[in-house]
């Protein structure tokens, strides 16, 4: 669903008014936080996908990475995750699912974290993901909202998922990338986020379905700041630019420019297909970090050493115009 409608069909829900709601649906973020004791509050999420790859098991650990990873961007540790799955009966052999069902599981483990169960209905298309808990300090939550005027912006992950990936699914990737993009959305935010725990961090989300654009437009918004990106030091994966056509542009990209286009200002030299690219819906997409700007050299140097390699400092947040984005060459 594209940020349009979806903040259409919240704005009819009722508040929430529980102090012990540490994070709702108020700020449009990562993942719910609900405060147990002094000491320990859970971070709740849930997300699922039809297939992204070919390969069910690679399919499998695409989704729980993705999953996976709002409860990085909070901050927090996960600890259990319950398997979600759409099932479309006859359509494929079941030894299909076992092998989504073990990527998934793969990726669970690496995260330290066990799979506690799940729940299957039958559906028209296969669709996988996991819904995870996680644990955190209340007190050490990162929000998407608390970003400052002097912030620098850090994108972990490149961009132009969104894009191959549909290419993929209309025969026109070949092997080759198919295994690079698939390896770019299996690697868990997990080294990233345990590395900027270290340094002073105002803001941290993830970029997934509503693009690089979409996800800091509502960082900004939300922390009543605007920010200032330079395209230039963006991280795309470059076979991305062959696939910003018409057939290969997914839809939730083209809902994201249409709904971000007053609040996003390019500048006259960006051209068409570096717009679509910023605006790119993302599938397991890397962290979205805003850290103190005499932080920033210094996490990037931990970032770069510990693997974290295609990090890259991508701009700056300014005070006022709360949510808008400029972007320069």
């Amino acid at each position: 669903m594209g940020l349009a409608e979806l903040s259409e069909v919240l704005k009819g829900l009722p508040p929430v008014n529980d102090p012990r709601l540490l994070v709702g649906t108020n700020t449009a973020d990562d993942a719910g936080v609900y405060k147990l004791s002094d000491d320990l509050a859970i971070i709740q999420t849930v997300d699922f996908f039809p297939p992204t790859l070919d390969d069910p098991f690679t399919y499998g650990q695409v989704a729980a990475a993705n999953s996976l990873s709002d409860v990085y961007a909070m901050g927090g540790t996960p600890v259990t995750v319950l398997n979600v799955v759409g099932w479309p009966s006859g359509t494929f052999p079941l030894n299909v699912l076992t092998d989504i069902l073990r990527g998934g599981q793969d990726k669970v483990t690496e995260a330290g974290a066990v799979v506690a169960g799940g729940h299957t209905c039958v559906d028209r298309e296969l669709k996988y993901g996991l819904s995870v808990t996680g644990v955190i300090h209340p007190d050490k939550i990162l929000t998407n909202a608390g970003a400052k005027a002097g912030d620098r912006i850090i994108l972990t992950k490149p961009l132009g998922i969104g894009v191959i990936t549909t290419a993929l699914k209309l025969g026109r990737v070949n092997d080759e990338l198919a295994k690079k993009v698939g390896s770019v959305m299996i690697t868990l935010n997990k080294k990233a986020a345990e590395i900027m725990k270290q340094f002073r961090i105002h803001a941290v989300t993830d970029v997934t379905g509503f693009g690089l654009m979409g996800h800091l437009h509502e960082m900004m918004l939300y922390s009543g700041m605007h920010a200032r990106l330079f395209f230039k030091q963006i991280p795309i994966l470059p076979e991305a630019y062959d696939f910003t056509g018409p057939e290969t542009v997914p839809g939730g990209t083209k809902k994201n420019m249409s709904f971000l286009e007053p609040n996003v200002v390019l500048s006259q030299d960006i051209r068409e297909e570096e717009n679509i690219l910023i605006h790119d819906a993302q599938t397991s997409g890397g962290l979205l970090i805003c850290v103190d700007h005499d932080d920033a050299a210094d996490l990037m140097a931990n970032l770069h050493a510990d693997g974290v390699g295609q990090a890259s400092l991508i701009g700056q947040v300014l005070e006022g115009e709360a949510g808008k984005i400029y972007v320069e060459l």
